[in-house]
């Protein structure tokens, strides 16, 4: 950008302009740490820039800033802080796909392990969204550019990027174990944006549990109450139900997305739109293990 600004106005970077910086930082839908609260990490391409930028910013952010000494290290800061999150979920979604096989609660390992003070309460789940589903493939790219291989980074994209179809996949499995014809049957998706009350769709990862379904010829119903009904069909191409469903319809239902109306609904307004032999998945354990069928 530098270089275009440069060329089209013949103007030289640091000498005639100079610029300054401040990575994004927010965490959609929360409504406790807003912009103000959040400390804010700027930057300039001088000492006068950052300057300039740091005072901007503490003139709003209560919170306080952080000058970091370059630009490139603001930006390094943003990359990973979403990287090492999807790092940390990558880790326990793996966890998640080896306790299935030993036949092991996830959740029962991880509130076991929570009683240790620096245990990281991480849990299993869809990683979407545009900065731990994006983020790190920037990391990727310039590392490679430079000639190093970034394993563990692609090791947690590829693990976080499978979950879907591991979760259709055991949904799948339970249903033929209770009798249900795949081709055909009704299935319920509960949630489509990407983390919990919030109407953010970017880079949703319940898609891919979506279209896994389908592959085997389900027929696929979601409801989202936050979700935006025509973003959903312009970005997606989905349909979203525009309120819940009528009862006894389902044969599966799955919840992926932990909104605090279906915690409301409960496990029993759960059954009651699904009928009498339908699987119950619970991709985020907001109910108990006896409760559902299956959960990560």
């Amino acid at each position: 950008m530098r270089a275009r600004a440069g060329r089209a106005s013949n103007l030289k970077f640091n000498q005639d302009f100079t610029v300054g910086y401040s990575p994004e930082r927010i965490n959609p839908g929360d409504k406790q740490r807003r912009l103000t609260t959040i400390p804010k990490v700027t930057s300039g391409s001088t000492s006068e820039a950052a300057d300039f930028v740091d005072a901007l910013y503490r003139r709003i952010i209560t919170a306080g800033t952080h000058k970091a000494p370059s630009i490139k290290v603001a930006e390094a800061s943003k990359v990973i802080e979403n990287t090492q999150r999807d790092a940390n979920i990558a880790l326990i979604n793996e966890f998640a796909l080896i306790f299935r096989r030993l036949g092991i609660d996830t959740h029962e390992v991880l509130e076991a392990a929570a009683t240790k003070w620096n245990f990281l309460p991480f849990k299993p789940g869809l990683v979407g969204g545009h900065c731990i589903g994006v983020d790190p493939y920037y990391l990727i790219q310039k590392a490679q550019s430079v000639g190093y291989y970034p394993d563990i980074l692609l090791a947690c994209r590829r693990i976080n990027d499978a979950m879907g179809q591991h979760v259709a996949a055991e949904v799948i499995k339970l249903m033929i174990h209770k009798g249900h014809a795949i081709a055909g049957a009704r299935v319920l998706v509960l949630g489509f944006t990407f983390k919990e009350n919030c109407p953010d769709l970017r880079n949703t990862r319940v898609i891919d549990l979506v279209h896994e379904l389908q592959g085997f010829s389900a027929h696929v119903d979601v409801y989202d109450p936050w979700a935006d009904l025509a973003e959903a069909k312009h970005e997606y191409g989905i349909s979203l139900l525009a309120e819940l469903p009528a009862p006894n319809q389902y044969d599966a239902l799955v919840v992926a997305v932990g909104h605090d109306q279906f915690k409301i609904l409960g496990i029993d307004g759960l059954r009651h739109l699904a009928n009498g032999r339908a699987v119950i998945y619970d991709i985020k354990g907001l109910f108990g293990k006896n409760d559902v069928d299956g959960r990560l």
